[in-house]
C-alpha cells in the first residue's frame, strides 16, 4: 500500500480526510477519472490519456484542461511515485471534481484533483494465465448519449454489474447498451474474433473510449490485421473463437468461457506480446 496522495498539488497521508462535504464529486457525481499504469518509471500512453483527459473535461463544460496535459501526468505521477519510494511499477487513479458550490447548477467550472498510486509487481502486461469466465449482464442498460464515451464518476451501472459479478462467481461480466447490444465489460473494452474478423463495439454503441482500445486498435493496424468498429449482437458469444477485454492497468485479458462455450487466446497473445514490446 502506498503512504501518500496527491491533492491539489500537495501531499496528504493516503487515509486523511482531505473532502469536505460540499464536494461535488460526492455529492453529485460531478467528476471524471483516468486510470494509468507506470511501467519501469516510465508512464505509458501519457498523450492517449492526456488527449481522453482534455475530451471528458471539455465534454463535461470544466475549465483548465490545457494545463493537464501529458507533462502534467508524467509530472505528477513521477512526484507522486518518489513520494512512495515506488520504484518502476504502479497503477494511477487521477479523479478530477468540479470546485466550488452550488445545487445542480456549479457555481464556478474550475477543478481540483486527486492523484493515488498503488505499487505493481510487474513491469510489463501480462496476459492471464487462466482465461476468464464472463456473462452477459442484463438487468441495467448503458444508455448512449454524449457523455457515454467518457470515464465519469457516475458509475453505478458498472457497480450494480460488478455487484452482479460477484454474486455469480464470475470473473467479468458483459455489459449492453439500451438497444440490447454488447457495450463493454465493468472495467475494460471488449473485443470479439469472429470468422477470423476482429469486432469490437463502436463508439456509438455507448462504450468507453478506452486508452488500451486506442492502443489495440493502433496495433491491428500496424501488423495488417482486419478489426471492425461495429454494433455487436450478444449472440456472436456463442459463435466467437475468441473474446478478449483491454484496460490501461491489465492491457489485454482473454477469455476462455461464456455458459458452454469455451474460447482460444492466440490473437490475444499476439496483441499481449506487441503491446509489451511497446513499453
Amino acid at each position: 500500500m502506498s503512504q501518500f496522495i496527491l491533492f491539489n498539488d500537495q501531499f496528504f497521508a493516503n487515509d486523511a480526510a482531505i473532502l469536505q462535504a460540499t464536494n461535488r464529486a460526492f455529492k453529485f457525481g460531478d467528476g471524471l477519472f483516468e486510470s494509468m499504469r507506470m511501467c519501469n518509471g516510465k508512464l505509458q500512453f501519457p498523450e492517449l490519456h492526456a488527449d481522453r483527459l482534455k475530451a471528458t473535461m471539455k465534454a463535461l463544460k470544466m475549465d483548465g484542461y490545457n494545463l493537464l496535459d501529458d507533462y502534467f501526468l508524467k509530472q505528477k505521477t513521477g512526484e507522486l511515485a518518489r513520494k512512495n519510494k515506488i520504484h518502476g511499477n504502479a497503477r494511477f487513479r487521477l479523479t478530477i471534481y468540479r470546485q466550488g458550490e452550488g445545487l445542480y447548477t456549479p457555481e464556478t467550472n474550475k477543478v481540483g484533483y486527486l492523484l493515488e498510486v498503488k505499487p505493481l509487481e510487474t513491469s510489463n502486461y501480462e496476459l492471464n494465465k487462466k482465461g476468464m469466465i464472463v456473462d452477459v449482464y442484463d438487468e441495467i442498460a448503458k444508455p448512449i448519449n454524449k457523455l457515454s464515451n467518457y470515464k465519469t464518476t457516475n458509475s453505478l451501472p458498472f457497480v450494480m454489474a460488478a455487484l452482479y459479478q460477484k454474486q455469480h462467481q464470475l470473473d467479468e461480466v458483459l455489459l449492453l447498451n439500451q438497444n440490447g447490444f454488447l457495450c463493454e465489460s465493468t472495467s475494460s473494452n471488449l473485443f470479439v474474433v469472429y470468422q477470423n474478423q476482429i469486432y469490437t463495439p463502436a463508439l456509438s454503441e455507448g462504450c468507453v473510449g478506452g486508452v488500451m482500445r486506442n492502443v489495440v486498435m493502433r496495433l491491428a493496424k500496424e501488423h495488417q490485421l482486419p478489426l471492425i468498429e461495429a454494433q455487436i449482437n450478444p449472440q456472436i458469444l456463442n459463435e466467437a473463437e475468441e473474446v478478449f477485454l483491454t484496460n490501461a492497468i491489465g492491457g489485454v485479458r482473454w477469455v476462455m468461457g461464456y455458459g458452454r462455450k469455451r474460447y482460444f487466446n492466440e490473437v490475444a497473445r499476439a496483441f499481449s506480446g506487441w503491446l509489451n514490446q511497446s513499453i
